[in-house]
Parts: C-alpha cells; sequence; structure tokens
C-alpha cells in the first residue's frame, strides 16, 4: 500500500514538472519571437540610411561571435565536423537568402505585412515535404495549402493596384525559409543541434565579408552603432531562447504559439512606425493562421515529425 501512494506520488511530482517545464517552454517561445521581432524592427530602422548587405553581415556576424561563446571547440569538441557538409552549407546558404530578401523587403513593407507572409511557412514544408522528403502530402493536407494560400492573396491583393513588387521578395524569402527548415528536419538524423546552430550563421559571414569593404558606409550615430550591434545580439538572444524553449517542451506544444509574432509585429510597428495593418491583411492572416493550426492538428495525428524548430521565420 505504501508503495502505491509512493508510486502515486513520484507520477504526481512528474506531472506538475512536465506542466511547468511546457510552461517555461511557451514563455521562452514568446520571448524568443519578441527577440526576432526587434530584429526585424531594427533592420527596418536602419535600412533608409544603411546599406541592405552591411546590415545583413552585421546581423550574421554579430549571432556568429556570441554563438562561438557558448559553442565552441571547448565545450563541443568537433562541433564542426558534419556527416552532410553539403546540406548544412546550403542550408546555411537558404537562410541568408531568407535573411536578405526579408531585409530587403521591410525597407518598403510593414512589419505585419512581411510577418503575415511568413506565416505561410507551414504550407509552404507541408507541399515540399513531400517531393523532398517522401512524406505524403494528402488531400486534406493539400486542401489546407490552398485555403492559406488564399489567404496571402488577400493579405497582398494583386491586380488590385495594392500589391507592392517587395511581396514577392518577402514571398521567396518564405520558401527560402521553407527550404531551410526542410534540411533543418533532414539534420537532425545526422548531426547534433550544436553543429547545425553553428553552421547556421556561417555562410553569412563567409560570404558576405569579403563584399562588405565595397558597401561599407560608417554609421553616422550612436544609435546606428547600436543598432549593428544590436541586431547581433537580439538574434543570438532569440536562437539561444529557441533551444532552450524546445529542451523544455516539444515542437507540437510550442509550434501554435509563434503566431504571437504577429502580435509583436503589430505592436512595434505601430510604436516605431506609426503602422497598422488594414483590415484585409488581417483578414488574410486569420486564414493563413487557421490552415497553418489545422495542417498542425493533421501532423499530430498523423504522429508526423515536426521540424526541430519552429515555423514561423526567424532570422
Amino acid at each position: 500500500m505504501h508503495g502505491k501512494q509512493t508510486d502515486r506520488k513520484a507520477m504526481s511530482t512528474q506531472l506538475r514538472e512536465t506542466d511547468s517545464d511546457r510552461l517555461i517552454g511557451i514563455g521562452l517561445i514568446c520571448v524568443t519571437l519578441l527577440s526576432f521581432a526587434f530584429l526585424d524592427s531594427i533592420a527596418k530602422l536602419l535600412s533608409p540610411t544603411l546599406p541592405a548587405l552591411q546590415i545583413i553581415w552585421a546581423r550574421y556576424a554579430g549571432n556568429v561571435l556570441v554563438v562561438a561563446v557558448f559553442i565552441n571547440y571547448r565545450t563541443y569538441p568537433g562541433v564542426l565536423r558534419t556527416k552532410k557538409p553539403k546540406i548544412q552549407w546550403t542550408r546555411s546558404v537558404l537562410l541568408l537568402l531568407s535573411t536578405s530578401m526579408n531585409f530587403i523587403a521591410l525597407r518598403y513593407l510593414q512589419l505585419a505585412e512581411t510577418s503575415s507572409i511568413a506565416f505561410t511557412i507551414p504550407l509552404w514544408v507541408a507541399l515540399l515535404s513531400g517531393p523532398l522528403l517522401g512524406e505524403t502530402v494528402g488531400a486534406r493536407r493539400l486542401s489546407a495549402i490552398a485555403v492559406g494560400f488564399f489567404g496571402v492573396l488577400v493579405i497582398t491583393r494583386p491586380g488590385l493596384g495594392m500589391m507592392h513588387p517587395a511581396v514577392l521578395l518577402s514571398v521567396f524569402g518564405t520558401i527560402c525559409y521553407a527550404l531551410y527548415a526542410i534540411a533543418t528536419r533532414h539534420l537532425a538524423v545526422y548531426d547534433p543541434p550544436q553543429t547545425t546552430m553553428v553552421f547556421s550563421g556561417l555562410a553569412g559571414v563567409v560570404l558576405l565579408t569579403p563584399v562588405l569593404p565595397f558597401v561599407w558606409q560608417t554609421p553616422q550615430t550612436a544609435m546606428e552603432w547600436a543598432g549593428l550591434f544590436g541586431m547581433g545580439l537580439f538574434a543570438s538572444f532569440g536562437h539561444y531562447c529557441l533551444i532552450l524553449a524546445h529542451q523544455r517542451a516539444p515542437a507540437s506544444i510550442l509550434s501554435p504559439f509563434t503566431y504571437t509574432q504577429l502580435v509583436w509585429m503589430i505592436g512595434l510597428g505601430y510604436l516605431l512606425f506609426g503602422d497598422l495593418p488594414d483590415i484585409w491583411t488581417l483578414a488574410g492572416v486569420s486564414i493563413v493562421i487557421c490552415s497553418g493550426l489545422y495542417l498542425l492538428s493533421l501532423e499530430r495525428n498523423h504522429s508526423a515529425p515536426l521540424p526541430a524548430e519552429p515555423l514561423a521565420k526567424h532570422e
């Protein structure tokens, strides 16, 4: 009898710990997305006065330096050894392309607009996972994808003279990020997360550093310098919270909370730029979010593996 009571107490304690871990994980993913919202906001603030390539380089240089402090050969011996070097570098280039397209689009679009388009990432992942990973898409998933893309049409309203050409850059960046997420899912089988984390920012530094002297423009104010340093800080802090969140809770629990990014984007867009999304953007993003949540429910019901990282775009 005493043994049964002890087992019940142990089980109750374990459940409380699991619930607590999940709540902490949810909190961490919200902080992650707030960090990435600040990152996009800084990029938009700097874009009128500094070259886009310089801004992008600063984001990756700062990120790589901070990551190197926590993930290096002393803490993780052999961290740069990978079983899939081509895929690691391809994934890193895809992240660079995604960031570049997004930062350039932010010169012309509201934060809420780019964020809304980024919510189609789960739709692109579901659509591309079939041919790239051999996963079955199915009629219901295809229907959800079609509804989600209709939501994007509501947001952008092509053919009505409302769509800025920068929307195409944002869409292309979203596709690049979906391919990046698929590569992340594939690499999880072969390489430890620390290796994949280090490779994430390498392409941005390796490819942009040789170009930097030709585009460099010395910041004229302390705010511009702070912005360049702040981008690396927010990117690193966001990725670190992302790792901690996934250590506390599974992706299936965290994924719905990635949509809180829109709240941060709308708030920062209004506070910093005086922008508010119109009714069509809000209606379109509602359609996209509903289709994404439906896809998530299908993934859960079929026990399909979710990516190791949330599908909302993080730079």
